[in-house]
This record gives C-alpha cells, structure tokens and sequence, in this order.
C-alpha cells in the first residue's frame, strides 16, 4: 500500500445555491475505504449538468423553468430545498460533487482482492452495489456520497471498473457519465441496426456520445444542434443535423423516426412524440429547455408508443462501454480541462453551451 496523507484537496458544496457555495479546501480528511471498496487517486474528474442542477436545486419540483446559464450560476429563485436531490430527497451538505472519475486504487477495504491495487479505473457513477442490484435504486457519485472533485475518492469495488488505455486521464474522465446516460437510453430503447434515432442536444455531453454510440450500433442518426456546431456532429456520425429552433415536422415528415432519444424537454416535445413512428420508443435523461411538457395521450396510446424515463444503468452498460473504449470504437471529447481548484470558471465555461462534447477538472497531484 502507498504512502498516504491524512488529508487530501477538494472542492466541497456546502449548500444550495451560487457559486459561493463551491468552497476548495487543502484540509479535507481523506476518505476510508470500507469493506467491498477501494480508495482511487483522482487524475481527472468531468464537470457534468447534474453538478450545477443539484448546487442550485433545478432538481426541486418547485422549478419548473429549463436549466439556464443565469440559473446555473445564481440558484432558481423558485427552488424549495426539501426536495432539490436527484432522489427527491434532501442533498446532506457539506458533499463532494463530481461523478465522473478516473483513476487509480490506492488502497482496499477489507474483502477486495489485493490484485486489485495500482489498477488504472474509471468510476460507475450510478452504485447499485449497496442495494444488491435491486432494481432502480442506487446512491448516485458526488450527489448522495462524496465524488470525485477531490484529490481521493471511495467507490464500491464493484463499481471501480479496470480500464486499459493509452488517452489520458483527462479524455478518459470524459467518457463515465455522459456516455454511461446515452448508452443506458440506446440499451433501454433497445436500438437496433437499420433504425433511424432523433438525438436531441446533439453538441452536450450526453447528446455527442449518444450520435456516436448509437452510430456504433449501425443505426442512422438524426441530430438536433445549433448550425455552428453541425459540421462536428456530421463529423461524429450524423447522417442530418437539424437547427435547434427548426420545425422537426417540416424537416423530417410526421412518423420518420423509430427512436428519441432526449435530453432537451421543453417547448419541442409535442413535435417529438410526432416524428416517432408507431410502436417507436422515447428515452429521455434530461430536460434542460424545460422540464414540464404538453403530452396528448391519444397520440401516446393510439401510437402505441413507449416513454422511458433512464437514470439507474442498466446492469451491463458500464462493463460495454469500458470495452468499447479499450477498443477505441468510440473517442473521447475533451473541450477543455481546468485545475480542481478553478472549478467556478470550469462551470462558468460549461453553462455557456459554447463547447462540444466535456469539460474536465484536473487535482494537484
């Protein structure tokens, strides 16, 4: 076992809010793995929406307006924080956010191989091992237990996933969340080959990995993303890209599509449920154009349509995606990295949507 300090660097969110909230400490007590863990030190954590929704509480029932750059840094005005988790429940603060991680064990709870120490690893940022894999429960990284902003992080072993590869720490802390939610939608959706799937917010985290990945599985892609960004989109397997504020009626044809897979919400879900074909399928992970939406459940059930809500992985998507980046079948997106302790500007960059693909932070080593 390595030579450990006592206390370890890390950014701790120590309530809802602003940016104020987000404090970097030097002090912070290192974490223990328990039985069935392991203790990782961070080489690179990415900054996700999920970070910013939980420190301003968008996640409460209570805001019903889209994610926003005002709102990302601010806090919603609206927000009650007795239900501003992703679970529903109250966040317990002071936590360490982050729920991209990649890494190295450093040190092993009791019942971990000790084979398993020195493995390069990439974080499962959804553990299900505290519920036996019962079924859509879990304890999400950095939101309900301490993730990877932080120089060290503790996960269950079960969720600490060897990783053989040559990109960096910083590409490969690109991959966890975003590529694990769009992976998660495709496997939900069922995609197959042939097919032909609408991929909203085509130029974020979860958009630009579900163009690859669903390319990957040989279906064809229709992405929704601004015209600045269109070519990098074709470029990552699109077949079309269409304008954000376009009329997706009058560009695609009513029943065009098999598959949505949605991360945007808001004012263009009518014209969604619209496009897809009879018996088609819409998985969504997101909703930052709006979070409450106009359904007509005549055009649900007279379609014969299939609406799935995606948070918890399915069992095996984790392991697929960590083979499918060992076999370089999908790259990484890096748009920028920042030190840990310019986590402010790394959000302030992120919330202005100018970037495709992720942003990443970086520990002092």
């Amino acid at each position: 076992m390595q030579d450990l300090p006592a206390t370890m660097h890390a950014v701790l969110l120590t309530g809802n809010g602003g940016f104020d909230r987000l404090v970097y400490r030097e002090d912070v007590p290192l974490p223990v793995p328990l039985p069935g863990e392991v203790l990782i030190r961070v080489g690179a954590a990415g900054v996700n929406n999920t970070d910013i929704n939980t420190r301003t509480a968008w996640y409460s029932q209570s805001v019903t307006e889209g994610t926003t750059t005002a709102g990302g840094a601010d806090g919603y005005a609206t927000a009650q924080t007795e239900d501003s988790g992703w679970t529903g429940a109250v966040p317990a603060f002071p936590r360490i956010q982050g729920a991209d991680a990649c890494g190295r064990i450093v040190a092993l709870g009791a019942g971990v191989a000790a084979a398993r120490l020195g493995e390069r690893v990439l974080i499962e940022p959804v553990f299900r091992a505290p519920f036996d894999w019962a079924p859509y429960r879990a304890l999400y990284f950095g939101s309900e237990c301490d993730g990877g902003f932080a120089q060290f992080a503790k996960a269950p072993a079960a969720h600490a996933h060897r990783i053989a590869s040559e990109l960096s720490d910083a590409e490969l802390a690109s991959f966890p969340c975003a590529y694990a939610a769009a992976e998660n939608m495709l496997t939900r959706a069922a995609v197959q080959a042939g097919e032909t799937v609408l991929i909203t917010g085509a130029s974020g985290g979860v958009g630009s990995a579900a163009v690859q990945l669903t390319r990957r599985r040989g279906a064809r892609v229709v992405a929704v993303a601004s015209a600045a960004k269109a070519a990098m989109i074709g470029a990552l397997g699109a077949a079309q890209v269409i304008g954000r504020a376009a009329d997706h009626l009058a560009e695609l044809g009513r029943e065009s599509v098999d598959v949505v897979v949605d991360v945007v919400g808001g004012r263009q879900f009518g014209q969604l449920i619209e496009v897809l074909r009879r018996g088609g399928r819409y998985a969504v992970a997101g909703a930052i154009d709006g979070p409450l939406v106009t359904l007509d459940l005549r055009r649900l059930y007279l379609k014969d349509l299939r609406l799935l809500g995606c948070t918890v992985l399915e069992r095996a998507v984790f392991g697929n995606l960590v083979g499918y980046i060992e076999r370089g079948e999908i790259r990484p997106l890096l748009a920028a990295s920042f030190p840990l302790r310019e986590i402010v500007a790394a959000q302030q960059a992120f919330l202005t949507k100018q970037h495709i693909g992720k942003i990443v932070l970086i520990p002092p080593a």
